[in-house]
């Protein structure tokens, strides 16, 4: 009695111990490689519960999430990477990619654990990364055509990381600086550029400013010659036609012509109130103040 409960409980426990050897699951960030032997029996991307010979079969799981590899490394006491750019410009970069395992069966077969992972596609990504940084000029990394060139990382990184069963699916800069020693030095250079274009343009500005002023003083004296020119010509034309009717006012009635002149004479002459005129009692200047018509009185 005693003997056969114990071998039941042994077979009990072995037949436990078989069934939990022979289920595994799998998670919904995790797919399943069933190894026997070393050969990949199985693949697995479905969560949930699935099963596997006991004992000779084993499961490796590969994350399929998005995963980030970096590019930090102290490089000289600063993290990142030190480019050269194609002007001769120093700069430590900082960037990052971020992958997802899609052929995990490649993976496994070429690089086995996610240690190893990243030890061989971190050289890659430095590599592409210091390629295409390389051709470019430092404005075009820090202004004009960053997202253009981490495309252009992306594509090259993408194509080697295949060979691990590797997708790429982004690449960021996300810092690019001047090293320490080197920064003072290029921002007063840049300083110095900045101050010149700007005093070139202070200057093309003066001269265009000058040159509209001349433009203007030109036009203001031609303007004002011919407005003087038209008035000279309006005055003399209405001088012309008023000698023309006095002329024509004395032709008719030469004495009326010769009172209303010798009226208009008095009027300027002695508009004022302290106006003395000094003349002979003969000039012909009074002589309608002795007689109506002209003459002297007797």
């Amino acid at each position: 009695m005693k003997a056969s409960a114990i071998a039941a409980a042994i077979f009990a426990a072995a037949v436990i111990i078989i069934g939990l050897s022979s289920v595994y699951t799998v998670d919904e960030t995790q797919q399943a490689l069933v190894i026997q032997f070393g050969d990949v029996k199985s693949q697995e991307r479905e969560p949930g519960l699935h099963f596997k010979l006991p004992f000779i079969q084993n499961v490796v799981y590969i994350d399929k999430r998005v995963l980030n590899l970096t590019s930090a490394r102290q490089v000289g006491g600063e993290g990142g990477q030190v480019i050269i750019t194609s002007d001769q410009k120093r700069l430590v970069v900082d960037a990052f990619a971020r992958y997802r395992i899609v052929d995990a069966l490649k993976f496994y077969q070429s690089v086995r654990d996610m240690r190893q992972a990243s030890d061989k596609l971190q050289p890659i990504f430095l590599s592409n990364l210091r390629n295409v940084l390389g051709e470019a000029t430092l404005e075009a990394l820090v202004r004009d055509e960053r997202a253009e060139l981490m495309q252009r990382i992306e594509e090259k990184f993408n194509v080697a990381a295949q060979e691990f069963g590797v997708e790429v699916v982004d690449v960021r800069i996300r810092q690019a600086d001047l090293p320490t020693e080197n920064s003072e030095a290029i921002y007063r250079r840049m300083r110095t550029e900045r101050e010149r274009e700007a005093a070139e343009f202070r200057a093309q500005g003066q001269e265009t400013a000058q040159r509209v002023r001349s433009r203007a003083d030109r036009d203001v004296t031609v303007l004002l010659a011919e407005a003087q020119r038209d008035a000279e010509r309006i005055r003399g034309e209405g001088d012309a036609e008023r000698n023309r009717t006095f002329a024509q006012a004395f032709g008719q009635d030469p004495d009326f012509f010769a009172f209303y002149r010798s009226m208009q004479a008095y009027r300027d002459g002695l508009k004022g109130d302290s106006t003395t005129l000094i003349l002979s009692p003969d000039s012909d200047f009074f002589r309608y103040f002795k007689d109506e018509d002209g003459q002297v009185s007797r």
